[in-house]
């Protein structure tokens, strides 16, 4: 099914391409959550209301912003992190940080080593320490953008400039890989 006909079938919430939404995607959806919530059960608790709101608020995704697995990937991760910090979460005995999640999850699946197979460690080697810094805060570790600002006492335009650089030069070596 192509993309177009994806989003137009579930405008009209029809049950065939949901179900096909859910075949196609639902893997992939749950490992963004996974890659941030370890319990299992807590994380396909996350992923089955993520999903109900892809379904639900897709007249709020806008083609001209992205592909839509950006954007259901981005319901999920944000899911993920409110879940995170929701004050369920935090009084249950099953909390950890955000690296314990990343960085152990990566350990026990071998995600690691893969990401060091692909070449995305020695990318963010070419990086300046205080780029590597921030990336790592924002896409390794799940911290907003204002969340490394207030954090590590850095203004938020300049966390928002060293990404903008970061990207740019991580765009520049991507064909070294």
């Amino acid at each position: 099914m192509e993309e177009e006909q994806l989003i137009a079938g579930l405008r009209v919430q029809d049950r065939k391409t949901i179900e096909y939404l859910y075949d196609k995607y639902s893997r992939a959806l749950f490992a963004v959550i996974s890659r941030i919530i370890i319990d299992k059960d807590i994380a396909e608790e996350v992923f089955h209301d993520a999903f109900v709101k892809i379904t639900r608020k897709i007249e709020g995704y806008d083609e001209s912003k992205g592909r839509l697995y950006t954007w259901m990937a981005n319901i999920c991760r944000n899911s993920a992190i409110d879940k995170t910090r929701s004050k369920e979460f935090s009084k249950s005995n099953k909390t950890n940080t955000i690296d314990d999640y990343v960085y152990g999850l990566e350990s026990e699946s071998g995600t690691s080593e893969l990401v060091d197979g692909i070449g995305v460690k020695e990318l963010l080697n070419n990086l300046k320490d205080d780029q590597k810094f921030v990336m790592d805060c924002i896409y390794f570790k799940g911290y907003t953008h204002t969340e490394v600002s207030e954090e590590f006492d850095i203004p938020l335009g300049t966390v928002k400039s060293r990404i903008r650089a970061a990207i740019n030069i991580l765009k520049k070596n991507l064909d070294k890989i």
